[in-house]
């Protein structure tokens, strides 16, 4: 506890040494751009992320823009065109979680759909859905529709072998970017999203979010399955992402205006790996 404490202590020293030296000391320097730009992009991750990296290096790997592109999104598109269109990619190479995470899922998922007050089971959408694992085992066993969105057409197109006989019940394939989709008012009695929150930048996630609150239906809910980091924020440069511990998935989540109405932890994940976590938006 007092180990945590005196981490807190640094923590806020730092912040307060930098809110000193961006209102101060570098309001005319190309530093002061630099962080005005990460901040803008990583509102709650900022402090944490530039604790582990010198500020150019941390904006050419996250807010440096080329050829249009922020880097922060081609890096994880490069990363994702080297991963196979299979279980086994979708997973991380690691199939042996697969029936505990789908098991988990459609458990969770259960608590909100398919009585009073509660979600119908018309219409889903399934965000950064890669072959479409999470619709085939948890989102088509319930729900008379769903939709696919995913920014790798591979696995979109593998998605139509995948999913097999029930198919025919996927309505649409978008394959675009979470950062750049608009889902449609009111379409969605379930919003699931899964594996893919930290490949958005905190001000992204916050306005997806946003959209996403717009495009459920009345007792609608936003479902996120995500890696939570157990303290502060970690910048993965393998694939171009970031985990973030509870508390500052909480605070984008707040300024999107939507309430966490159930968090779950995933049991059954050995030590060795990071928590995964349910929550449950309204």
């Amino acid at each position: 506890m007092e180990e945590k404490v005196e981490w807190k202590k640094a923590h806020y020293a730092f912040k307060s040494r930098w809110d000193s030296t961006d209102g101060n000391m570098c309001r005319h320097s190309m530093s002061f751009f630099l962080h005005k730009t990460i901040r803008a992009d990583f509102f709650s991750s900022y402090l944490f992320l530039l604790e582990q990296l010198p500020l150019v290096k941390l904006f050419t790997l996250t807010s440096e823009v080329i050829n249009g592109e922020m880097q922060f999104y081609a890096r994880a598109k490069h990363f994702y065109e080297e991963v196979p269109a299979t279980e086994e990619g979708m997973m991380g190479d690691f199939l042996e979680l697969n029936s505990i995470d789908v098991e988990s899922s459609s458990v969770f998922l259960r608590k909100f759909v398919g009585g009073p007050g509660k979600a119908e089971t018309e219409y889903a959408l399934d965000c950064g859905c890669g072959i479409g694992r999470v619709t085939r085992h948890v989102l088509l066993p319930v729900f008379s529709s769903v939709d696919l969105v995913d920014m790798m057409d591979n696995f979109l197109y593998e998605a139509f072998s995948y999913i097999g006989r029930d198919v025919r019940k996927v309505k649409d394939y978008f394959c675009v970017a979470l950062q750049n989709l608009t889902p449609s008012i009111k379409k969605y009695d379930v919003i699931w999203i899964q594996w893919v929150t930290g490949h958005l930048t905190d001000k992204d996630l916050m306005e997806f979010l946003i959209k996403c609150k717009y495009s459920l239906k009345d007792d609608g809910v936003i479902i996120i399955k995500d890696n939570v980091g157990r303290q502060g924020c970690i910048l993965d440069q393998s694939d171009s992402s970031v985990i973030r511990e509870i508390e500052i998935l909480r605070n984008i989540i707040a300024k999107a205006d939507l309430e966490i109405i159930c968090a779950e932890k995933q049991l059954d994940i050995p030590e060795q790996f990071v928590p995964v976590w349910m929550l449950a938006l309204k």
